[in-house]
């Protein structure tokens, strides 16, 4: 119970958050902390939005008086010791509760996965791994998921060595911080189910990401343990000790190899730029950067600027330099679909902040909603209907429909310009690439002094960038915003699995595969994060994706530990029969359209980054390891192995 002293100002505080507050989560919040049926019924239902987290429910302000005057009491009686009437929400009160607050069906096989979710968001920590003394695991990179992995090992005593080839945790997040640099998905959702962030905006900047994950870092006790300024080359098999050989670079140039039972890859896949095929390029009169090599240093106040590429790089880093730049040139090679972002660079009120970080329940609620909102809602948009008698254009009635949306919405930002409005409404359906949100981008493309290009530069010389058009543009500082070299997995580290064959060997390049985008058959004791086919093109929240991978892994590592196993290896039928059907899969879904080009794809076709799978799905895959699926060898006695049954 608190001190009645902290009351008044609590009260203050939560009263000054309330008006601020999203409706749909307080009624959510009502239910649970008096559980009274009345704040799930008419006429506090809220009403459908279209874009965003639907703060007001679209309920009458009366309506909406009356919930924040509940709320207020329902907190205080919290504040002051009072029970929650409904501490664990059943599967079905939550598909109720949800139903009702996303104004739209929530299926019921959603709830357990929610019911996950919420577990984790109050602190649970998965059951404990058993594993010998002896036994270490090596998680290469302490970006995103090399941190998630650190933090799960570490509290279920899993020994582990980290290392980090930047100076500081954080990966992409530390690495990039181009102007405009941030995140499209909500900062609330773009956090580990275990440590939210107390999010000043509610799409956050580069710097507040890279300060939330090494923050995380901090509190949960592993910043101190990880090695910085240490590179992997290397990483072998060895197959007579059953154990990996990765050979290091430290911070002195030196190199070590470290020996470990176990590998663990979060190098990340936006690590590689990749650099156009431009002639001249190199030669350009004047400052060259990449967006993921921003160099603070160059000036573009007063300058003419060119900028190669108009996908999400482009998206952020333009609106954000446009009016410090005299003149503003881009090269579009296609064109790209952007979403309305109705909360682009708005801040989280300073009293919301405080609720979310004082009444908990809130905040979980508050993120249940996001993760509904902005997980597969889009999915059957992207299924290809044979019927469908424009498929030119969309796949399917429900695809033809965003399409209309988004291109009534192009239309208001552009009104006017009918020139412009040419040259940005893409031909191919919406999704097909990656969908991107508005920065602010279609009003940037108004002022006088920027210029769409709509093709791709030629060839650079001097100061000259020729399109293939045939037009020539002028400019002193060229700012190259490409994207990543994503589809060649596992690319900054050489991995070298069974009978030295390479993982590069293996997939032939860049037709990279994984069962579960985890594991690779012939690499025993191998997993990686954000692996192959993991990506989520249909929206969701990616982090959950790779926390759902992780407890796969650690689902292995228990087992091992219970069977005694020392090696665990995917068969390859099990690998071949996966991988081929999610390509069958992705061959009736957007991403295989060929009206246009995506780096979704590799030089073969092949689907290799995102994933087919709806959320729910993958984790379903995924919450538990099925042994069946691999090839095993435990120990039975000193110096002597025998197969397991399973797999064997």
């Amino acid at each position: 119970m608190a001190d009645s002293t902290d009351l008044v100002p609590f009260r203050q505080r939560i009263a000054e958050a309330l008006p601020s507050a999203n409706i749909p989560t307080l009624l959510l919040l009502l239910y649970q902390f008096t559980g009274q049926e009345y704040w799930l019924n008419p006429p506090f239902i809220p009403v459908k939005s279209r874009w965003d987290e639907n703060d007001s429910g679209g309920l009458a302000i009366e309506l909406q008086t009356e919930v924040r005057d509940a709320a207020l009491a329902a907190i205080m009686a919290w504040r002051q010791g009072a029970h929650v009437a409904k501490p664990d929400l059943s599967a079905e009160e939550l598909i109720r509760m949800l139903t009702m607050s996303e104004a739209e069906p929530i299926p019921p096989e959603y709830a357990d996965m929610m019911i996950h979710k919420l577990r984790r968001y109050s602190g649970a920590v998965p059951d404990p791994v058993c594993l010998p003394e002896d036994f270490h695991v090596l998680i290469i990179g302490a970006g995103m998921s090399g941190l998630a992995a650190a933090i799960r090992l570490r509290q279920l005593g899993v020994s582990y060595i980290q290392i980090e080839k930047q100076d500081r945790t954080g990966g992409v997040w530390h690495s990039h911080y181009y102007p405009g640099c941030g995140v499209d998905t909500p900062g609330h959702l773009y956090s580990y189910t275990f440590a939210g962030g107390n999010w000043s905006k509610f799409f956050p900047l580069q710097q507040e990401i890279d300060d939330y994950f090494n923050r995380v870092a901090r509190e949960f006790g592993i910043e101190s343990s990880i090695r910085y300024s240490t590179e992997c080359l290397v990483t072998r098999y060895d197959e007579e000790s059953r154990t990996w050989h990765s050979r290091l670079r430290l911070p002195d140039g030196t190199e070590e190899t470290l020996v470990t039972n176990v590998v663990i890859s979060a190098v990340g896949g936006f690590t590689t730029p990749k650099w156009p095929s431009i002639p001249g390029l190199g030669d350009f009169d004047g400052p060259v950067v990449h967006t993921s090599k921003w160099d603070p240093e160059v000036t573009l106040d007063g300058k003419r600027v060119a900028v190669i590429g108009n996908g999400a790089s482009a998206m952020q880093v333009v609106p954000a330099i446009a009016d410090r730049v005299s003149a503003l040139t881009i090269f579009q090679r296609s064109r790209q679909w952007a979403a309305p972002f109705p909360k682009f660079r708005m801040p989280v009120p300073e009293p919301v902040q405080f609720l979310l970080r004082e009444v908990p329940h809130y905040e979980w609620l508050y993120r249940l909603r996001l993760s509904w909102i902005f997980d597969s809602q889009v999915h059957a948009a992207l299924q290809k209907d044979p019927a469908w008698p424009h498929p030119d254009r969309s796949v399917n009635a429900v695809n033809d429909g965003h399409r209309e949306t988004y291109t009534r919405y192009i239309e208001e930002q552009l009104a006017g310009r009918p020139d412009l409005l040419a040259k940005v409404i893409p031909p191919y359906p919406p999704f097909g690439k990656r969908m991107l949100l508005d920065n602010g981008w279609y009003k940037t493309l108004l002022k006088p002094h920027v210029k769409l290009v709509d093709s791709a530069a030629a060839h650079v010389e001097g100061k000259s960038i020729h399109g293939i058009n045939g037009d020539t543009h002028e400019a002193d500082v060229l700012i190259v915003a490409s994207g990543y070299d994503i589809t060649r997995f596992l690319l900054p580290v050489q991995v070298i699995g069974r009978n030295g064959v390479t993982v590069r060997e293996v997939w032939n390049d860049d037709d990279c595969q994984a069962y579960l985008g985890t594991v690779v058959a012939g690499f025993p004791n191998f997993f990686m994060l954000y692996g192959p086919n993991t990506a989520l093109g249909h929206r969701g929240n990616f982090i959950f994706t790779i926390e759902s991978q992780i407890d796969y892994v650690l689902s292995i590592l228990r087992q091992m530990g219970e069977k005694k196993l020392v090696e665990v290896e995917c068969r390859q039928d099990v690998y071949h029969r996966y991988n081929r059907t999610i390509q069958e899969m992705h061959q009736d879904m957007i991403w295989s359209h060929p009206g246009m080009s995506t780096y979704f794809r590799n030089d073969r076709g092949r689907i290799v980054t995102n994933s087919p799978w709806r959320l729910i799905d993958y984790w379903k895959l995924t919450k538990e390891a099925d042994l069946g699926d691999y090839r095993t060898l435990a120990i039975s006695a000193p110096d002597r192995f025998e197969r397991a049954v399973n797999g064997s």
